[in-house]
């Protein structure tokens, strides 16, 4: 959502990220999805089954490429995952949990196919690969990491996107829960070894610590535009959008509003407006 970039803007999208992480990108596409859904096919070298994270659209083609990439590999998926509920990530998931015959685990009830969910703190085995799930609400109440301890590697879904920066998805998102499951990041990439984020869209970020630095001091400065538009006269989420995202494409527009109504909730909360 932002002309400014964590990433390098010219870097591709798909194929081998890490030793043990492979991008399928979906064919979605938009000014939202930037290249498109990166659906992670995950698998401990050597072992013939895998992990998938976000399946993404109902795109039965796309679902099939998954599929067909694990097949390759010498792989069969034994387990679907989600890092939130967005149509973008998991619409697709009953219709792949059907041609691989797998669960699908999400935090949300809704979400999740089985009886099974994900908490924060959890461990994850399969055929040897070790998976941390790390719980990163803000951008929605659901939203989930997973860490890749082997590969020093996260799976940031939307909290951390590979260009530019994402919305808090007002009123389900909330922006302090944001802003601490950033900090969280920060800590893991300054204290525990992760070096690499593999994103929900976009390419994939070698310097961990420099993206998540670089989304905290952002959302600072944004919060800062908010506080002096509402002081200069703003009354509304659309005005202040008008204001402070001028130079941003219209089309991101309507996500920058749900992102500005988390903020104006978020000074209101702290009594700074």
């Amino acid at each position: 959502m932002s002309g400014l970039l964590p990433g390098d803007p010219a870097a591709g999208v798909g194929g081998e990220a890490t030793p043990r992480a492979h991008c399928v990108l979906a064919p979605n596409p938009s000014p939202m999805t930037l290249d498109g859904t990166n659906t992670w096919l995950l698998a401990e070298p050597g072992s013939d089954l895998a992990v998938v994270v976000d399946p993404g659209p109902l795109d039965e083609g796309h679902l099939r490429h998954v599929v067909e990439t694990a097949e390759r590999q010498g792989r069969r998926v034994a387990l679907t995952l989600l890092t939130h509920g967005h149509a973008d990530h998991a619409e697709g998931a009953a219709r792949f949990a059907e041609l691989t015959g797998t669960k699908v685990l999400a935090l949300d009830p809704a979400h999740r196919l089985g009886d099974e969910g994900l908490r924060h703190g959890q461990r994850l085995e399969v055929g040897g690969l070790d998976l941390r799930v790390v719980g990163t609400p803000g951008h929605t109440a659901d939203s989930l990491t997973f860490h890749l301890p082997a590969d020093g590697a996260v799976l940031t879904g939307d909290t951390v996107l590979g260009r530019g920066t994402t919305m808090v998805a007002h009123p389900d998102g909330q922006l302090g829960d944001y802003l601490d499951s950033l900090r969280r990041l920060h800590t893991m990439a300054s204290e525990h070894g992760v070096r690499t984020v593999l994103p929900g869209h976009g390419p994939v970020l070698a310097d961990a610590l420099g993206a998540v630095d670089y989304y905290l001091a952002h959302r600072a400065n944004r919060l800062a535009q908010v506080e002096t538009a509402v002081e200069a006269g703003c009354r509304t989420a659309e005005q202040v959008v008008a204001r402070v995202y001028a130079d941003v494409d219209r089309a991101l527009w309507p996500a920058a509003e749900l992102s500005v109504r988390a903020q104006l909730r978020y000074l209101e909360d702290h009594g700074l407006i």
